[in-house]
């Protein structure tokens, strides 16, 4: 378990509430710490009873990041260590004052010119009081703030806004956005700000250049976003979300897409409040153009895949009909026989094939495949007897292509059971088949399978026993697709093939 989650969850002092909240703002406080150019770190009191009491209280950290618009100043991890002594009174104070603390105005020292500001969390109880939920460090260069750009201006601004409404646990609001959304837009990647109405009022150069690849080619700053919207849609007719004018306009908290003239740009809008009304809102965009191409080319290979393993499927069972229907005409019982075992090893290539087909994983659970195969095999050997079939133990995940020979090579194991384990005694009227496997691994890390295959049948002929073609071919398989080993032992109870092959990747196995 986390740090985070540790501290928080079941803390008596503390509502649900305020835990998912916590953990909203720290999955999305990144764009706090690349606002503001400062290292972020959370503070709570180290025991639970130093949430409400002032004796020995001490803080521990909970949570840090660090600013990808900047330089660190915090290298080491902090996250589960105590609070140094010089902070301590200044973290001290914004929890018990509820106020934002300064260094400065603790008289603390600024090693390596480092400025550091507390900010306590406050959000209402049960009963609506407020009270401290943590307390947030802001660790950032003096060196930083000489000339600032317009850019660092707006930024800490947007820092300073953001950073308000989270001491007032307005910001994140995880009820209208989920802020842990993957490959959302980050600060650098561009950040617009809307003025009340919707106006843009600042745009950083790669917003500038994100919208210029929608064909966006005037000047951004006083302009309405939603009114850029607006026009891409009536120059692509490319129809939006009716909410989408809502986010364009800074009025809730969302994201979306635009498209045009072949590029895409995704847009997460943040409306800034203060005390409840809206004054501003941010607007991060990220050109998204590449990714929505490779997008699209892997879902049409995906597709094209699709389509083939279909083919290969149907392809696989016309040939099982044609032998079907070959055999049918057929006078010769030996010719017959021999359509039928081509027909069932066909059939097993082509349920292989289909299972390996929907997921097209590195590795494939095969222990269903391996049950309905051995059912299957069973019941196209039988005529009027039972065979009764289970499988002992897991095969787990294996390489597609170990996966086919294996399949092959117990289904013939299980129908040569089946077809030659019945004697001559009409009462003799039932067989049992048992498949047992085990998984091993040496102390090299190798992994291999041992399978043994029973059955109670008659056993093999004493004196003159040749394999046939079926026999064969597992002989086959065995040695040169499954790189493996395989030993029949008959006795008058039953017969017993022993299988043990290496679980090898496609390319060891080559």
């Amino acid at each position: 378990m986390s740090v985070l989650s540790d501290r928080l969850d079941n803390n008596p002092h503390l509502l649900s509430s305020d835990v998912e909240w916590i953990h909203a703002l720290v999955s999305d406080w990144q764009l706090l710490s690349d606002l503001a150019f400062s290292d972020l770190v959370l503070w709570f009191p180290h025991t639970e009873d130093g949430v409400i009491a002032a004796q020995d209280r001490s803080y521990v950290a909970l949570a840090q990041a660090r600013p990808s618009t900047t330089q660190t100043l915090i290298h080491r991890d902090v996250v589960g260590d105590r609070i140094r002594a010089d902070l301590k009174p200044m973290v001290e104070r914004a929890w018990v004052a509820q106020v934002e603390t300064n260094s400065s105005d603790q008289g603390q020292p600024s090693p390596g010119r480092m400025r550091v500001t507390a900010v306590p969390l406050v959000r209402p109880d049960a009963h609506g009081r407020p009270r401290t939920v943590a307390v947030i460090t802001m660790h950032f260069s003096v060196s930083a703030l000489r000339t600032p750009s317009r850019l660092e201006l707006t930024y800490r601004r947007c820092a300073a806004d953001l950073l308000s409404m989270a001491a007032e646990g307005a910001w994140p609001d995880s009820s209208h956005e989920f802020t842990g959304y993957s490959g959302a837009p980050r600060v650098g990647d561009g950040l617009l700000r809307l003025d009340a109405e919707g106006q843009i009022t600042f745009a950083s150069p790669n917003a500038v250049s994100a919208l210029l690849r929608l064909g966006v080619n005037d000047t951004l700053e006083g302009r309405s976003l939603a009114g850029i919207g607006a026009e891409l849609q009536r120059a692509t007719g490319v129809v939006v979300d009716e909410s989408q004018p809502l986010m364009l306009t800074g009025r809730r908290a969302m994201r979306a897409e635009l498209e045009a003239h072949g590029a895409a740009v995704t847009l997460r809008s943040i409306p800034l409040r203060r005390e409840g009304k809206r004054f501003a809102a941010l607007v991060l965009c990220r050109d998204v153009t590449e990714l929505r191409r490779r997008d699209k080319q892997l879902m049409s290979k995906d597709a094209t895949i699709k389509e083939i393993h279909h083919r290969v499927k149907n392809n696989l069972q016309t040939v099982s009909a044609l032998l079907r229907m070959q055999s049918r005409r057929m006078d010769s019982q030996e010719g017959r026989e021999g359509l039928r075992r081509a027909m069932r090893r066909v059939e097993t290539i082509a349920m292989v094939h289909n299972s390996l087909s929907q997921g097209l994983e590195d590795t494939v659970d095969v222990d269903e495949l391996m049950r309905r195969q051995l059912r299957l095999a069973a019941e196209m050997a039988e005529s009027d007897r039972t065979a009764v079939t289970e499988l002992v133990g897991s095969f787990g995940q294996l390489p597609p292509d170990m996966v086919t020979p294996l399949a092959l090579v117990l289904t013939e194991i299980v129908a040569n059971a089946v077809e030659h384990g019945f004697s001559d005694d009409p009462e003799h009227k039932t067989i049992h088949v048992s498949l047992r496997v085990d998984r091993h691994t040496d102390a090299a890390g190798r992994q291999r399978l041992d399978i043994e295959l029973t059955d109670d049948g008659v056993g093999l002929p004493q004196e003159g026993w040749e394999p046939g073609l079926g026999l064969q071919i597992v002989k086959t398989l065995v040695r040169g697709e499954l790189s493996g080993s395989i030993a029949w032992d008959s006795s008058p109870a039953g017969t017993k093939v022993t299988l043990r092959a290496p679980i090898l990747g496609s390319e060891e196995r080559s």
